[in-house]
Formats: C-alpha cells, structure tokens, sequence
C-alpha cells in the first residue's frame, strides 16, 4: 500500500496547473458495463470483480481510520477481490488542511477519486460528487437518504453521532425528581435539584456547563433550533431569509428558552469561571446531576470516577408538551463520496460498496467508540447511552446539518458565533430581544452585500 502524508503548505507552495504532490492517480479506465458493476451477496459480502481495473487515490484526515487501515491492510484486502486494483491512501493532516486542499484541488480538477465530506460541506462540493443513490451503501444506510441533496446520495456517512444528557440516578431519586420528557419539566427538575443540593453546598450545580470555554453550550445555542422545528437544514434555511431571528422563528423561541434556563441559578454561582474539563470532572465526582455532552463525554466522565453504577442518560428535551414529538439530533459524519474527477469511477464505486460491507466495515465500526450509521451492521450502544434509547423509544430523529456556504458567508461576515452568544446570557444586563434584533439587521445587510438570494 502506498500511503502519503503532506502538510497543505507543501501543495500550497505548488502552481495550481502542476499540482504533481497533489494529484489524483491516473490509472486505466475502468470498465463501465452494467454488468460489470459491483453487487453485494445475500451474505453482504461484495462479489469480486476482476474486469474492474485501474488505481484510486482515497483522501482522508482522520487519524482513527488511518490507524485501523494500517493495522488491518485495507487495501490488501480490498485486492483479495479486486487483484487489478491499486489504492493510494492519502492522509492530510486534519481537516482543516483537508478542505483547504480539496477547494485548490477542486479548481485544478485534481480532486482524489474518493473524498469525505461533512454535512456542511457537501453543498460546497456538490457538483463535483457523483450521485451514490443506486449502491447498497447507500441503500442500507440510516442517514444518507436524509442529506440528500435534489435527491441524489453524494456521500454515504461512516458514522452517527449522537447527543445525550448525562445524571446521577441516585441524586434525582434523592431529591425526588424524574428524568424530564419537556422542556418546562427540565427547568423545573433542574431548579428542584439545586435547591435540593445546593442548601447544604454552596458551589454545588444542577447543571454543568463550564462556559468559561464557550463551546460547552452547543447542546443548546447549536442544535436547539433544529430541534424546535425538526428542521436539521435550519441554518441553510436561515440563510435565505431576512430576519431568521424574529419573533416566531424556530431560533427565536429555542434561544428564549435558553435564555430562561441560563438565567436561572442552577448553573452554580460561577457560570462563567469554569471550563469544560473542570465541570466534567466535578460531575464526575456528583458535584453536578447534569451535564449535556456528546457520545465522547462519556469517556471524559468515567475517567472522573471509579464507580459509574448510578450514571444515566436521556435525550435532551426541548419540545412544550408530551404530545409534541420527541426530537433528537443526530449527526452523520465522514460522507464518503466518489468525485467526478475520478478516472476510474466504477471502481471507486466499487471500493464505497466494499468499504461498506461485511468485509470491511463492522471491524472498523467495532474499533471507534461512533455509532454506526449501517442498518445491516448495527453496532451495540454502551449501556449507559442505550437508556437514553429506552427513554424515548419513538424519538423522531432530526439530521443536522452544520450549514453550508451561504450560512457560513454571512456568519463570518457579521461575526455571529452561536456558542458565544450562549455565553453572553450569563452576563449582567444582557438583553436577548435586543440582541436578536441587531441579528436581524445585520444579517440581512450581509445577504444584500454577498449577494445572496
């Protein structure tokens, strides 16, 4: 296996017309015969193909996945069925790196055969991506579907990320509150809690959220308003409007609900002085009941603490009553798609069916703590986030997309940071409507200055 790492300044340093170090492999054409294309077995293996010839370059940047694709000779195996076949894997630093290198390469049309792309992204590369809706992939897929884009699969997910609140069962049965299904009810617990606990500890917190970092409020100031409305392209859809925080708006009501819970006392007398580490680790330790994080947090959590028996999880309630439906988000990550620069489509398609099957993806699945984003190789929850399942077993999952380009454009060109906003609430003499309202304004003179319709 061939494998190559380089740093963006190197390509950078390149003319873009003589992008040698940063080429997509020339290899022989691929036949392209409808039956010659790959079909997966009743088994879910992949049948060989040996007609499919030629080389591929596979860019990447994530350091897991290269590691498992040394340790296991991916391309080794992926020659146990396709013997006229070379992979080059390609692995760029990170991902900033990364999209830096696929916009240069993209004007070069030197893009690599097969690309990862975020659910952001995908709109960005969009016309460079070839439609995946017909392969087995895709088919088996709980995500793809649902980041479609003029209903074509540009990129198939590797994995499903998922959200979960984290509490101390025994401190809510102490203090005689159950796990809340609405968002009235989460405040509610929430302010039980610490008047519970907070009596006898004065630095105690019902919730914590280290806000000194900022980034710690995303469950809320990030995903809130795709959950309000059950709109996952929420900050796309923003885009296209002049006042996407007016009143009535999903972003507008999820934030006047934050706003509500940031201003009550049940994040410690301190809300600001923490960090995130800081907070997990005193959760760790039940100086806290709750704290919203990521599937990752629970790591972080059980490095804090020898005994993780009364750990729970549920799913973050943002909806007004039982009778609303029980939104949750869930991420795909790492689309992998097959670029219309490839020499050798066929193949590269081959190789994302064969990536996705029994021969190569449960390992991998299995080797990462991310859920799998595969309906035909499920992948066990760890106990403490399956309850979150059991919670809410008819939760109706939201496909959250980060924002594309136009949201990106004009989030940078009026300096809106959601997370810091988040922060912002905990200061004195904050005023949410009228922040809202500078929003607005702001907003639509940059759609008026970029141009965008």
């Amino acid at each position: 296996m061939r494998k190559r790492m380089f740093a963006l300044g190197l390509c950078a340093a390149m003319a873009v017309g003589t992008l040698a170090g940063c080429s997509s492999s020339q290899g022989t054409s691929a036949t392209t015969a409808k039956s010659q294309e790959e079909a997966p077995s009743e088994t879910g293996r992949t049948e060989a193909k040996e007609e499919l010839e030629g080389s591929l370059v596979f860019a990447i940047w994530d350091n897991n996945l290269m590691d498992y694709i040394d340790e296991n000779d991916m391309v080794g195996k992926f020659q146990e069925k396709y013997p006229n076949a070379d992979i080059e894997v390609e692995k760029i630093k990170d991902d900033s790196e990364y999209w830096n290198a696929m916009k240069m390469r993209t004007s070069a049309n030197q893009l690599p055969d097969v690309m990862f792309n975020k659910p952001f992204t995908l709109s960005r590369f969009k016309d460079y991506l070839l439609d995946l809706s017909d392969l087995e992939a895709s088919k088996n897929n709980e995500l793809a579907s649902g980041y479609a884009m003029d209903g074509k699969v540009l990129g198939v997910p590797m994995t499903a990320g998922y959200e979960y609140v984290y509490y101390w069962k025994d401190m809510f049965k102490e203090a005689g509150v159950e796990v809340p299904t609405t968002w009235e009810e989460l405040e509610t617990t929430a302010q039980t809690l610490q008047d519970y606990y907070g009596k006898n500890d004065p630095d105690f917190m019902a919730i914590a959220l280290g806000a000194k970092d900022e980034w710690p409020d995303y469950p809320y100031m990030e995903f809130m308003p795709a959950l309000q409305g059950g709109n996952g392209q929420n900050w796309n859809d923003m885009a296209k409007a002049d006042a996407p925080f007016a009143e009535g708006t999903d972003i507008n009501k999820a934030y006047n609900k934050v706003y509500n819970l940031f201003s009550k006392d049940v994040f410690g007398k301190d809300p600001l002085g923490m960090g995130n580490d800081q907070v997990t680790s005193l959760f760790a330790q039940k100086k806290a009941a709750i704290i919203a994080l990521g599937d990752w947090g629970l790591q972080n959590i059980q490095n804090g603490t020898d005994d993780i028996s009364e750990l729970g999880t549920f799913y973050l309630p943002v909806r007004d009553s039982k009778n609303d439906p029980f939104r949750v988000i869930v991420q795909g990550d790492s689309f992998m798609g097959v670029t219309t620069h490839s020499k050798n489509p066929e193949l590269a398609k081959a190789f994302v069916e064969w990536f996705y099957s029994e021969d190569w993806y449960p390992g991998y699945i299995n080797y990462v703590t991310s859920a799998s984003s595969m309906t035909n190789f499920p992948k066990e929850k760890d106990p403490i986030l399956a309850q979150a399942d059991e919670q809410q077993p008819d939760k109706e999952l939201v496909m959250y997309d980060g924002g594309g380009d136009d949201f990106q454009a004009i989030q940078n060109e009026i300096a809106f940071d959601y997370k810091k906003l988040g922060s912002q609430m905990f200061t004195d003499g904050f005023d949410l409507k009228a922040e809202l309202d500078g929003l607005n304004t702001k907003w639509a003179e940059a759609r008026t200055k970029l141009g965008i319709k």
